[in-house]
């Protein structure tokens, strides 16, 4: 009996010196946690993942302890920080983009704090795509991100610049596509989707999602005026273009800055962009009255256009 007795005070005794052994490494990690903050704060990265390996020294402190979870993700950008794209190559620089990765996978795994896991997981990618240009390894970070937020339409628009920039063009409009049906009344999906189909040369495509995108904003003169550099820009460098065929992507970019002209009067860009395609439809004009006609209204929004921009130029100043 007095040898069970004995063995269970001994237990008792262990238990409470690892729970306070415990507690010394929380208000170890801490303190130097503190002080790594402050020197991520200045900016002084160097400094700050030495003290972030300090305070993440004791794995089951960090492990206990939300706060000290969440500076393996401080840890990770302070080394994402120290590393220089121009210096590649160099053993010492690339270690640190090494030891960035590392540690944001850690984060993602250990952190308690959901909005840190996330941004681990976000620049985890960034440095797979961006830094190392690897789209095969940030492809699955991305797909786990869908998982944990299944609805959230940018974690597709991700996806979609992965599958673009590895040439899996299908790919990428079906993840655009799956936003869309995800948030059919979020105009972002639209914008997104028209750049993507701008980038691959589907011009009539892009519009018809930039149009769609001003329909969810009918109040937003910029959603109208948007679209009209691009009407500008094909009639000026598509010599492929038939007379009729300018004629109707001016008319449609004419319509779009009178509807942006309608919501903001003094809107300088569509001042400039609707003379600039009136000028266009000046020269495709046959008339010489209606030409003379065309390149006189051109002129007169040219001067408006001056005019309102060194007000508006005055009054920021002012």
């Amino acid at each position: 009996m007095r040898m069970r007795l004995t063995a269970a005070v001994l237990a008792v005794g262990l238990a409470a010196t690892l729970g306070a052994c415990g507690q010394i490494g929380v208000l170890k990690g801490r303190m130097a946690l503190k002080d790594a903050h402050a020197l991520y704060k200045a900016q002084d990265y160097n400094r700050a993942a030495q003290k972030y390996e300090e305070a993440l020294a004791d794995e089951q402190a960090a492990a206990d302890d939300p706060q000290l979870s969440a500076a393996y993700f401080y840890l990770a950008n302070s080394y994402d920080n120290l590393f220089k794209p121009g210096r590649r190559g160099e053993p010492d620089n690339d270690a640190y983009l090494t030891k960035a990765i590392e540690n944001y996978k850690k984060a993602a795994e250990r952190a308690e704090d959901p909005k840190i896991q996330k941004l681990a997981l976000e620049y985890l990618i960034a440095a797979y795509r961006d830094k190392l240009e690897d789209p095969a390894e940030a492809e699955p970070i991305v797909l786990r991100m869908i998982e944990m937020e299944p609805n959230a339409s940018e974690n597709y628009f991700q996806l979609a610049q992965l599958y673009e920039n590895a040439g899996r063009y299908e790919d990428a409009e079906a993840a655009l596509v799956k936003a869309r049906e995800l948030k059919p009344n979020d105009s972002t999906v639209y914008l997104q989707l028209g750049a993507y189909y701008n980038r691959q040369g589907e011009f009539d495509k892009a519009i018809d999602a930039f149009e769609q995108r001003a329909q969810k904003e009918p109040g937003n003169p910029e959603a109208y005026q948007f679209m009209v550099p691009y009407f500008w820009e094909k009639v000026q460098k598509d010599h492929t273009l038939d007379e009729k065929q300018k004629r109707a992507y001016i008319d449609r970019g004419l319509t779009m800055s009178n509807k942006a002209l309608q919501l903001k009067p003094d809107y300088v860009e569509a001042l400039v962009y609707k003379g600039l395609l009136l000028r266009l439809q000046a020269n495709i004009e046959k008339d010489r009255k209606k030409q003379e006609a065309l390149l006189a209204e051109a002129k007169k929004l040219q001067e408006r256009a001056t005019v309102l921009s060194k007000k508006q130029t005055a009054g920021e100043q002012s």
